[in-house]
């Protein structure tokens, strides 16, 4: 995370009369990616690798960024 957007969200945080609403509006507003890996094995012998990834965001800032994305690929 970028130390604007840290000081940012401390600042949501912070506030006396901050809620979890609060919190909430700023994530889905900001957005958030998050990934993970899972592997399991027995033995020493893998035999699952899952890569997880998922994004958390408000339906219309994706369908912006894909609207953005299209145009320049047109380009």
């Amino acid at each position: 995370m970028k130390p604007k957007a840290r000081r940012r969200l401390r600042n949501v945080l912070d506030e006396a009369d901050a809620s979890l609403l609060d919190l909430v509006d700023h994530v889905l507003n900001k957005g958030v990616v998050i990934e993970g890996e899972v592997l399991l094995g027995l033995a020493n012998v893998d035999l699952v690798y899952l890569r997880l990834a998922a994004v958390l965001c408000a339906a219309d800032r994706l369908e912006r960024t894909n609207e953005s994305r299209r145009r320049r690929a047109r380009s």
